[in-house]
């Protein structure tokens, strides 16, 4: 574990002060995971920049919690599980779907499962998801460059739950009603794929 602290709006580089104020500006507070970034400003604008174009995607807003909830759990980011499951949530998607992600079990919504399933796939294989994935994301009603919008969520995900396993961030207390710990037959899963 590398010995980086989340920094204050006033400690972290001048590079990084204006985006740490506009996102407590935006959210009422600066989360662990961005004021640790912040000790690498390009990283802190790289990751904001990416989970704003990814908002603008053509993804419902419960649909790209789903991608980020997945891929989260997917990488076993605990983090950004816990996050994510409280803002997803906040975006109105259901109980049952959010559990099912965190506990590593397939979503009684065909859609919702198809999405969950791409995302998670684009981690455990390195962005090589399997051809039947892809036909079952289409057939859920999905259009193909939307394969690629997935692609973006995961990406962004990635470098935060990179980040989150490099510094073992602290979960804040917003989201710490919703702590996380990878189910041990998921654990189990992701420990024997190939490398």
């Amino acid at each position: 574990m590398l010995d980086l602290k989340p920094r204050s709006i006033d400690s972290a580089p001048a590079t990084a002060q204006g985006d740490l104020r506009a996102v407590q500006s935006r959210y009422g507070f600066v989360p662990n995971l961005l004021s640790t970034m912040a000790n690498a400003p390009p990283l802190l604008r790289a990751y904001l920049q990416v989970t704003e174009q990814f908002s603008r995607t053509s993804l419902s807003a419960a649909e790209q919690q789903v991608v980020l909830l997945a891929a989260s759990a997917a990488n076993e980011c605990s983090y950004c599980v816990a996050a994510h499951s409280v803002i997803a949530k906040m975006q109105h998607v259901p109980d049952d779907v959010v559990e099912a992600i965190r506990n590593g079990r397939p979503i009684d919504h065909p859609r919702l499962e198809a999405l969950r399933v791409l995302a998670a796939e684009l981690v455990a294989r390195r962005g090589w998801p399997a051809e039947a994935s892809i036909s079952a994301f289409l057939a859920a009603d999905f259009a193909p460059e939307q394969v690629l919008e997935v692609v973006l969520g995961v990406g962004m995900k990635t470098l935060s739950n990179y980040t989150n396993h490099i510094v073992h961030t602290q979960v804040d207390e917003p989201f710490a009603a919703a702590e996380w710990s990878p189910p041990a037959d998921v654990r189990e899963a992701n420990d024997a794929r190939p490398s």
